[in-house]
């Protein structure tokens, strides 16, 4: 079904930049994350109308002999006046009118010699059609006639006599409306088949997407399941939630290996209920020679006061040790060594930054008098690093929003239009490796389809 579709918008989510990549991060591959979008899908019944509509043509039935149906003496031509409408039932059906013009002529006489007079009246005929949707994707039908009304009843008038043949007309009305039943159900069947839908989407996800040419970053999803809850019949509408289990990956380098296509989509589920919010999570990825180079540019060359000396930060170094960040400065002047400040990387929601939590500092010098100045400076520099080193996040998370938003709400395909709204980004887990910093990001969003045109 078309709607499935809708899974492949996550690929617009931006992976944070970075420049400097080296040859270590170039194949390696982040944790694939298990995540989960909700949709509630709206189907106006307008749209089936037009559907059936254009199934049937204006002229309806014709019969064009006297001689026919037991030498009846009888010719009838149907058309469709307006188009047909459907209405939602209250018990997973809908109720459908078919408003009809009927010209009809009568021959009265006997012996071959007859007298023929001609009529046109007006009635609207309906029915009763129960849905079912099968979790193989596909729509059936059973539609029964449901009777008709007249707007004008059928008389033939030979001035003294009116003679009604509203009989002669039910009956052929009847045979008709039975005939209708199946060509409706015949046109739903068709119309409303969701599986080659499903396989076209489900296959798209087997090639990664883009998501970063400059960068060489590739996010690959993968659907593994997806709930839909009972279809809810309404006056005007069909509406239904889809909950889609997935997962997403991020890549660095070659575009990894697109996964196997398939020939047929899998079953989905009912589900009573799913949530009306979904929450989806992706990685972005800061390599330790990026976040060296972030550290350079504010502490190298920074002086400090110790003792009436100076301390100078001549080259600075970033890297991961057992889950903690490590950062290397090397300085000259006062104390001349190499100053280790550890820490867990942790995500500060105020400062919108990847910082450092439970520091640990210690100094690498030759110079054992310069270590008793050690815990001197030590308060001087673990200070300065809490309070002004970190990575920061602000720009994925406003570029990541507005692309998120800016995805969720065009029209992708003829018929098939969204609206969303991203109302919480932020990092919820940092990961380290051997070459970088994964930031989890969980995204909570409201996502809304709405289905027009098959």
């Amino acid at each position: 079904m078309k709607f499935v579709k809708i899974l492949f918008l996550v690929a617009f989510i931006n992976a944070f930049g970075q420049t400097g990549v080296d040859n270590q991060l170039a194949s390696y591959n982040f944790p694939k994350i298990k995540s989960s979008i909700t949709m509630p899908v709206t189907i106006p019944l307008a749209e089936l109308s037009n559907m059936v509509n254009a199934s049937v043509k204006d002229l309806i039935y014709q019969d064009d002999s006297y001689t026919d149906n037991n030498n009846d003496q009888f010719k009838v031509k149907v058309w469709k006046t307006r188009p047909i409408r459907l209405v939602g039932g209250t018990s997973q059906n809908l109720l459908i009118e078919v408003p009809l013009k009927i010209w009809a002529e009568k021959g009265i006489g006997t012996l071959g010699v007859y007298s023929y007079q001609n009529t046109t009246f007006e009635t609207v005929m309906s029915f009763n059609t129960t849905v079912t949707f099968k979790n193989n994707w596909t729509i059936t039908t059973n539609t029964q006639p449901n009777g008709f009304r007249w707007v004008t009843k059928p008389v033939l008038d030979y001035g003294r006599i009116q003679i009604p043949i509203t009989p002669i007309v039910e009956k052929s009305l009847k045979e008709q409306q039975e005939k209708f039943c199946k060509t409706i159900d015949q046109q739903m069947a068709t119309q409303l088949n969701f599986q080659q839908y499903a396989v076209m989407a489900w296959n798209t996800f087997a090639q990664p997407f883009n998501i970063s040419e400059e960068y060489n970053t590739w996010l690959k999803v993968s659907p593994v399941g997806v709930n839909i809850t009972p279809l809810k019949f309404y006056g005007n509408q069909i509406n239904a939630t889809l909950g889609i289990d997935i997962f997403s990956e991020t890549f660095t380098g070659n575009k990894p290996a697109a996964s196997p296509t398939v020939t047929s989509a899998s079953n989905f589920n009912f589900s009573p209920t799913v949530a009306d919010k979904f929450v989806l999570q992706t990685t972005a990825n800061i390599p330790f020679t990026e976040a060296s180079n972030m550290a350079r540019k504010t502490f190298l060359n920074k002086e400090f006061d110790i003792r009436d000396s100076k301390v100078k930060v001549t080259d600075i170094r970033v890297y991961g040790v057992d889950n903690r960040i490590v950062i290397e400065a090397q300085t000259e002047g006062y104390i001349k060594g190499t100053a280790v400040i550890s820490g867990t990387p942790v995500y500060d929601e105020t400062k919108r930054k990847i910082v450092l939590s439970d520091t640990k500092f210690k100094l690498k010098t030759m110079n054992i008098l310069q270590k008793t100045a050690s815990l001197l400076f030590q308060g001087k520099i673990v200070k300065m690093i809490e309070e002004e080193y970190g990575i920061p996040t602000q720009e994925l998370e406003e570029t990541s929003r507005k692309s998120i938003e800016e995805a969720f709400n065009k029209e992708y395909y003829k018929g098939l239009k969204m609206s969303g709204r991203v109302f919480n980004l932020k990092p919820s887990k940092i990961l380290l490796n051997s070459t970088g910093i994964t930031a989890v990001i969980d995204t909570n969003a409201t996502l809304k389809l709405l289905v027009n045109g098959f």
